[in-house]
């Protein structure tokens, strides 16, 4: 049996509802929908919805990502069906609204040598963190005032928010945690100064963040790494007095520095190797 009589076959399978659905969703550009866009399209109480996608999802027409939301599986995949998109995508409908932040903004604007498995996703709402097709969507949940500095990202026709270079730099600041550790902010620094970063930008973003601790580990950091901060003298002056951990990652360990109120915990001399 050839491709052409199996691609018939599945093609059977549909109803003249569903492939007038199918064929509807995947005409407006529509890769990831959910049981209201079922619902909406065939004009159908929710119920019969869900059904709908249940018995799609049986043909192999549709991939169950998580409650309510579906993958259509196009032609092109074949008899089996094996189909996924763009982890971004797929992260874009883990949580609404929501950027993509931290680690995997990092590998996004090319400043970590690293390939994150984890995508993070950031969001002012309630979510939950998942694993779709194997891959990792860790959900972070951040306050209103903090969730800002991210601009839109065409993927595959979509556009997807990426958190931009400085605000992945101050959120790696906020939570090195999520963004691999403090060697990967300072060597994220170090690339991002030789792009086209707004140190200005990173300075007010620190200031709209208002995380004493944040703004520490930033102008540390660029003291030690020789990047010019404008706004330098004002983010200093805005230093909390209590000590802050350089890396809280790390164990509470190492010298107390008065000047940047901070507890160095983080052998500086490999920190000085990535200096440009």
């Amino acid at each position: 049996m050839n491709d052409s009589q199996d691609t018939q076959n599945i093609r059977q399978g549909l109803s003249t509802r569903e492939s007038r659905l199918l064929s509807r969703l995947a005409g407006a550009g529509n890769q990831i929908i959910s049981v209201d866009d079922i619902e909406t399209t065939l004009e159908v109480a929710p119920n019969t919805a869900r059904e709908i996608a249940s018995r799609l999802t049986e043909k192999g027409w549709l991939d169950r990502l998580f409650p309510g939301r579906y993958l259509i599986i196009p032609l092109a995949a074949g008899e089996e069906g094996l189909y996924t998109t763009h982890e971004y995508l797929i992260a874009s409908h883990v949580a609404e609204p929501m950027y993509v932040g931290y680690y995997t903004a990092l590998d996004h604007h090319g400043l970590t040598e690293q390939v994150p498995r984890t995508v993070y996703v950031v969001t002012p709402s309630r979510a939950q963190s998942r694993e779709i097709h194997g891959v990792p969507y860790r959900v972070v949940t951040v306050t209103e005032r903090k969730f800002f500095g991210y601009e839109p990202t065409v993927i595959e026709g979509t556009a997807v928010d990426v958190a931009d270079i400085e605000k992945t730099l101050v959120d790696c600041a906020d939570h090195p945690e999520f963004g691999g550790g403090i060697r990967e902010l300072a060597q994220a620094m170090v690339a991002a100064d030789d792009r086209d970063c707004s140190w200005t930008t990173v300075g007010e973003y620190l200031q709209r963040l208002d995380n004493g601790a944040a703004t520490k580990r930033i102008v540390y950091l660029a003291d030690e790494l020789d990047i010019d901060l404008p706004t330098r003298e004002t983010l200093f002056e805005s230093f909390t007095s209590g000590y802050s951990l350089l890396d809280p990652t790390r164990n509470e360990q190492g010298r107390y520095d008065s000047e940047y109120r901070l507890r160095i915990n983080v052998d500086w001399e490999r920190l000085d190797s990535m200096e440009s």
